[in-house]
Formats: C-alpha cells, sequence, structure tokens
C-alpha cells in the first residue's frame, strides 16, 4: 500500500512513514494510492467475528508491509482491552418503537469517554511501535477542541520516545474535558491552552509542520485526523456497525456529528472499501460551513460562534480535503489552488461536477443550540435516555431528514456526563458520572497559557522537544 498527498507534491510513502509524518511535506494530507477492496463474503464473515478481529482485517491491507497482521493484531487486542463494554462499539435502537428504524452507535466507551478513542488507543501503540523499531522519539503537536486532546494523552502518556504537546482554545471546552488533559501528570505530556478558537489551534498546529526545517529539527509528529491512521482507524467501526444491522449485501445509512469531517469521512473510505452505504449524513451545529456548502456549492468561512457542542465549533475541517481529492478526480493540482484560495479569501465556489458527487454520496443538515436542547430534553423525557449535545445534533438532523429504505445510524461521540451543563440545562437532571470522571474534581492542573503567536508556539515546541 502506497500513499499520496492531496497536494500532489510530496513522495509516496508507505504506511509507518505516513504515520510519523502526518502532514505531508506539501502540506497536503495522505490517503491511499487506491483503496483495498472487502468481498461480500468478508462482511458476511463479520458477523461472526469481534471487533478487534474485524479490525484487524480491516486494517491490515492499509498497513501493509510496514506492519505484518500479526503486530497489528496484537496492538489492536491491547487498545480494545482498555474499553469498558465487551462490544468495544455496542449499537442498540434510539426508540422502544421497532419501526423508528434508528439507531445510536455508542463510540464513548473507552478510557476517556469519547469516540476519539476508538482511533487514538491504536494510534499510541502504532506509535511506539514504530519509534522502538528506528530507535528514535518524536515530540507529537495536537489541536483540540477536546475530545481529541484527552484521548491522545491518554493514549500517549508514559510510551517510550513519545512527547505530547495539546493546544486547545482556552475557555472553549466543557470542565471535564479540560480536566481530563491538564489533571494527566505524567512528564511527557503538556497542555496549552491557547487565547483563541479551534480553528487558531489548528492553525497553529499547520503552520508547524509547514516549517520543514522546524519539524524535522524537532521530529514533529500528529494525533489530529490529519494523520491518516487514525482516519483508518476510524473506518472500521462502520463495518461492525453494519454487521448489526443489515446483511453484507444490504445498505446502511449514517448520520455524524461532523466538526472537522474526519469520522465520516472514515464512513466514506469504508464504502470505497466495500460496505454498501445508502446515506452519509454531514450533521452541523450553528458553525454549518459544510451544511451551507452542500446546499450553496459554497464553503464561506464565517466567525465561529460558540455552541453546546464546542467539538463541531469550526469552520475549517481538515478532512474534506482529503473528500475534495477524491470526488476531483484527484486533481491535485486543482486542489492546491483551491486551498490557497479558500484560506486567503474565505470562499470557494465547488466545481459543478464535484458538487454533484457529493450530493450523490451525501446529505447534510444542521441544529440549533436551542433544537440540540430540545432534542436533549424530549429524548430524557419520553426514553430516559441522556445524549451529549454532539450526538444530540446527529440525532436531530437524522429525524428532520427522515427514514428511507435504510436503518439510520447515528454515531453517539460522547459520554453525556462530559457535558454535564448542557445536558442538565436541557433536562433538569444530572446525569450521572463515570467514577473517572467524578474523581477528577479537585485535582491538581498543569497548563501553559499561550497567545494565537506562531513564535511563542514554536519556542514551547523547542523548549520542549529538547
Amino acid at each position: 500500500m502506497k500513499y499520496e498527498s492531496t497536494r500532489g507534491k510530496a513522495p509516496l510513502l508507505e504506511f509507518s512513514d505516513v504515520l510519523l509524518a502526518g502532514l505531508a511535506s506539501d502540506g497536503g494530507l495522505y490517503v491511499p494510492t487506491e483503496f483495498p477492496k472487502l468481498t461480500p463474503a468478508d462482511l458476511k464473515s463479520f458477523r461472526q467475528m469481534s471487533y478487534s478481529e474485524i479490525a484487524t482485517r480491516v486494517l491490515t491491507p492499509l498497513v501493509s508491509p510496514s506492519i505484518d497482521s500479526d503486530d497489528l493484531g496484537n496492538m489492536v487486542e491491547e487498545s480494545y482491552a482498555t474499553f469498558r463494554h465487551h462490544e468495544v462499539v455496542p449499537v442498540r435502537p434510539l426508540t422502544a418503537e421497532s419501526n423508528d428504524n434508528l439507531f445510536l452507535v455508542e463510540l464513548f466507551w473507552g478510557p476517556t469517554f469519547s469516540f476519539k478513542d476508538v482511533a487514538l488507543q491504536l494510534l499510541g501503540r502504532l506509535f511506539e511501535y514504530e519509534l522502538s523499531r528506528r530507535d528514535t522519539n518524536v515530540t507529537i503537536v495536537g489541536a483540540t477542541s477536546g475530545d481529541t486532546g484527552s484521548a491522545a494523552i491518554e493514549a500517549c502518556r508514559d510510551r517510550d520516545g513519545i512527547n505530547l504537546i495539546m493546544l486547545h482554545p482556552r475557555g472553549r471546552v466543557s470542565e471535564v474535558q479540560r480536566q481530563q488533559m491538564t489533571t494527566v501528570a505524567s512528564a511527557n505530556i503538556h497542555n496549552v491552552a491557547i487565547d483563541g478558537t479551534f480553528d487558531d489551534c489548528q492553525d497553529l498546529v499547520k503552520a508547524l509542520f509547514a516549517d520543514t526545517k522546524f519539524r524535522d529539527t524537532h521530529r514533529l509528529g500528529a494525533v489530529n485526523s490529519i494523520n491518516w491512521a487514525r482516519v483508518a482507524a476510524q473506518t472500521v467501526y462502520y463495518f461492525t456497525t453494519a454487521s448489526k444491522l443489515v446483511g453484507p449485501n444490504d445498505p446502511v445509512s449514517f448520520c455524524v456529528p461532523t466538526g472537522n469531517f474526519g469520522n465520516i469521512f472514515a464512513g466514506y473510505i469504508a464504502g470505497q472499501m466495500g460496505l454498501p452505504l445508502d446515506r452519509l449524513v454531514i450533521a452541523s451545529n450553528h458553525n454549518d460551513i459544510l451544511t451551507r456548502a452542500y446546499l450553496s456549492g459554497i464553503m464561506e468561512i464565517r466567525e465561529v460562534q460558540p455552541s453546546t457542542s464546542p467539538a463541531m465549533d469550526i469552520q475549517v475541517s481538515s478532512n474534506f480535503e482529503r473528500l475534495l481529492f477524491e470526488l476531483g478526480g484527484k486533481d491535485s493540482a486543482w486542489l492546491s489552488e483551491a486551498m490557497l484560495q479558500f484560506r486567503s479569501e474565505g470562499v470557494l465556489a465547488l466545481p459543478a461536477n464535484i458538487l454533484e458527487r457529493l450530493r450523490i454520496s451525501f446529505e447534510a443538515g444542521a441544529a440549533t443550540n436551542q433544537q440540540v436542547a430540545e432534542t436533549i430534553g424530549e429524548l430524557h423525557a419520553t426514553q430516559q435516555e441522556f445524549l451529549d449535545p454532539h450526538t444530540a445534533v446527529g440525532v436531530n438532523v437524522a429525524r428532520h431528514l427522515g427514514s428511507h429504505n435504510s436503518p439510520m445510524a447515528v454515531m453517539a461521540t460522547a459520554h453525556p456526563a462530559k457535558f454535564e451543563a448542557a445536558v442538565a440545562d436541557a433536562t433538569g437532571m444530572i446525569p450521572s458520572k463515570p467514577e473517572e470522571i467524578a474523581a477528577l474534581a479537585g485535582k491538581p492542573e498543569r497548563c501553559t497559557h499561550l497567545a494565537v503567536d506562531i513564535n511563542a508556539v514554536k519556542e514551547f515546541v523547542s523548549l520542549v522537544s529538547r
């Protein structure tokens, strides 16, 4: 398996080099030159397999020849042994009515109660494996709107060869999300609160990687979904969910709360690998650039407005570039110019052929803060069901678009206790806290505050990497 950059000017790499590189040297994102194909017989066999067995089968062709199947299988088993549910990613009906055809995919049973654990528990082990093999180390720099940070920290804490620096927007993550990051005392973990938005944090990380000399000097690595390994790991639960809901030749739909587009792009990749898909639904909050682009054909950056679903408070969705590359016939020259125009002018008109293909594979909808609160309140009143605000965005959009001819699986991305205030406001009830979350209260916190200043961030990274 070889990987190419969406910008077309970086060398082709194998999986292990893509893992350590993160962002391509030309500023693009790595994607496979071709997608491995799973047959209906493969999909049928998944019904008798465990999550770890399916993950090993799905991921082996994507990591070959860098990592053999046995080593991958061992890392997969270790990763998902950390989850609190024996199915790893359970699926259940959203309501008691059997004709509702709406299901929740519970992605939040990992160590930090977020869907990010599914990919990052494996990613931390992949990093340690490859660094040990090369007898080197890495300084991982990431940006988080909340859940990526805690999941990456949990996956990388105390691992040999890894220093981790995580940037988050100061005051724009939930209290639990912040505490899950800043109370970790491991010497290789470094939290930075940036006086800006998540997009500012993400831009700072991209600027570090764009400085090739700085990146090479400090051996930078990435855990954000710019790193292909994260997207690859997320494809697995689309296959496991489908195996629970439909036959191997039957289509299934997914509604995905969407911020940086990595989670839903993983669903698109699963479709390219042979999973029969009906619809992939982009579910946005009021920071709805992707829904607006889908409906109008115009991507336009607007000011980020804080919401109760902060992981979706984004205007520059990194992984959308990967989709544009695929939908545009891998035209890297066009894409490079388009991305430069988008970042300089804040507006990009999607070509007609790309917009047509986008609308064939996807649907899109958005939910306001009020609609999110109403959805959380109504589900609790009628089903005694707590939803976190991000999942509630997905449920609201899925219900608004209605059922077609396939089951609709909504990705439940976080445990409701991680967003206690928003859930309590909507329901009048405080969701019960897992003991790991309750234990965060009162723990000492470690965090550095920095302005939106690339030089200040570089100075901090240089200090840590020494």
